[in-house]
């Protein structure tokens, strides 16, 4: 066993404290990496403090992982020590169902294994995360890094990136194409530097005047505030994909109108009550749909990760002291990051 530290949530109510633990011996296809950066996504706060009513504890969140390949297994071939590697929302899949068939184990029948809290469909053995020193993962769930240099704004790209970078694949969103990103936070903030270097002309929605400024640097060609009705109104039926990436209960119709015929708006926030029930006439007279999408499975995220390579494509990250992520869960609640908070974990050793 390997002795590793970290920080853990041990009930859904008292701040998150170090904590000490061990994971599995180096198998021989396994991939042990000292973990340097760790992204801090919601879905952390969200299981932390058992939101979902489905954590396990402890919880050692963190699921936006860069780092340093300290030791492989003897049958690792992909990796070797010193590369620099990620790990991102899945360590684990059944393998053996159609969709890790496909590649799409994020939607693996039998429910895919968690970097933490274990497998997305319950009753699995716990999984401890990034909010830590090391990890230990099969090679064929650990992602290579090709950036080389600003590793810790990488780290989000594990989550972030990669869901906001599938539903644009998936609905084929590219040049000469007007795509809405509803939201500037951790997911909005990836989607539109994403679209753009796509090639889409992005339009950025949000409740925030004060956020137009940082829309536009980040590649939005126009903001809409989403209040204003007449600016709303001005863009009717006129986009051919919207990604709403926002994680709080909101009106879908007012979103559902600006879509063409045929047109989709994807969900990826995931807030911890339904949106209301949007109204079934803006859907069936223009053959609107509403859809969802997860994060990716590691063929995509792979490809991911090396189309933000090439272009250049980072998150904007606020860094933090592991000491800090209990500070930083209040902020990110209030949405006052700018636009994801990273965890040295260089600081886990002094915390």
């Amino acid at each position: 066993m390997i002795d590793a530290q970290g920080y853990a949530a041990l009930d859904p109510t008292t701040p998150l404290a170090p904590f000490s633990f061990q994971r599995r011996a180096l198998g021989e296809r396994d991939v042990q990496i000292e973990i340097l950066y760790c992204g801090v996504c919601h879905s952390d706060l969200h299981t932390a403090r058992n939101e979902w009513n489905n954590t396990l504890y402890p919880s050692v969140p963190g699921h936006e992982i860069v780092g340093r390949v300290v030791a492989v297994g003897s049958a690792v071939s992909g990796f070797k020590v010193d590369d620099i590697a990620g790990v991102g929302c899945l360590v684990d899949s059944c393998r053996n169902c159609p969709s890790c068939g496909e590649g799409l184990e994020q939607y693996c029948e039998n429910g895919f294994i968690g970097t933490y809290n274990g497998s997305a469909f319950g009753g699995s053995e716990n999984t401890l995360g990034g909010y830590s020193d090391t990890i230990v993962v099969d090679e064929k769930f650990v992602l290579r890094i090709s950036h080389t240099d600003n590793l810790a704004a990488v780290a989000p790209l594990l989550c972030a990136g990669i869901t906001t970078y599938s539903p644009l694949r998936q609905w084929k969103v590219g040049p000469g194409q007007k795509v809405g990103v509803v939201g500037l936070g951790g997911l909005g903030h990836m989607a539109v530097k994403i679209a753009n270097a796509m090639g889409a002309k992005v339009v950025l929605f949000t409740t925030s005047t004060d956020k137009k400024d940082d829309a536009l640097r980040l590649g939005a060609s126009e903001v809409v505030i989403s209040k204003n009705r007449a600016e709303m109104a001005a863009h009717a039926n006129s986009f051919d994909f919207i990604l709403n990436t926002v994680a709080a209960p909101h009106d879908l119709d007012a979103f559902i109108n600006l879509l063409k015929r045929d047109a989709t708006m994807t969900l990826v926030g995931a807030p911890a009550s339904p949106h209301p029930s949007p109204s079934v006439f803006g859907l069936i007279f223009k053959r609107r749909r509403i859809a969802g999408s997860l994060i990716g499975g590691i063929a995509e995220t792979q490809e991911m990760l090396d189309f933000c390579a090439e272009h250049s494509i980072v998150a904007d990250i606020e860094m933090i002291r592991m000491d800090e992520i209990n500070q930083a869960y209040e902020r990110m609640l209030k949405s006052d990051v700018k636009y994801r908070f990273v965890i040295d974990m260089a600081t886990l050793k002094s915390a």
